[in-house]
């Protein structure tokens, strides 16, 4: 089955510990709800996410992260059809920034913004082959 696959990258804003859980936690609740997989990665100055499932569904799910506050300096940077998930265990997998990407003094030269759709897209394609840097929620089903 085809899905879509999008990726946007923003700037949190009031970024904190607290802040992120709450924001898995329901992801992973909708996305479960509504056939979405992916991952997000994050740090203070960067969320960079790759949502993939029905197109309906993963524009729904972009809707509501633009108009969540928590966001700012959204962009769009890919999105389109894939034969196949990156991510198709996770409801919402969460990677922390490598050292393989950018650095924060490249990221505040517009590292993300001056990026390819194709780089952007494979930097999704190398962490779906990486294990995972924390534990799954669950061992059943999705997580």
């Amino acid at each position: 089955m085809r899905v879509v696959q999008l990726i946007y990258a923003s700037r949190p804003f009031g970024f904190h510990d607290g802040a992120l859980e709450d924001i898995l936690a329901v992801a992973r609740y909708r996305n479960g709800r509504d056939d979405i997989t992916g991952t997000l990665i994050c740090r203070h100055d960067l969320f960079m996410q790759l949502l993939e499932g029905p197109r309906a569904k993963v524009t729904a799910t972009f809707a509501r992260i633009l108009r969540d506050d928590r966001h700012v300096e959204v962009a769009l940077l890919w999105c389109g059809d894939a034969a196949a998930r990156l991510f198709p265990d996770w409801s919402m997998r969460h990677d922390p920034v490598r050292s393989w990407m950018w650095s924060r003094a490249a990221l505040a030269e517009g590292a993300v913004a001056g990026a390819t759709a194709e780089e952007c897209r494979q930097v999704f394609v190398r962490l779906s082959r990486e294990p995972v840097a924390s534990g799954r929620v669950s061992e059943a089903g999705r997580h």
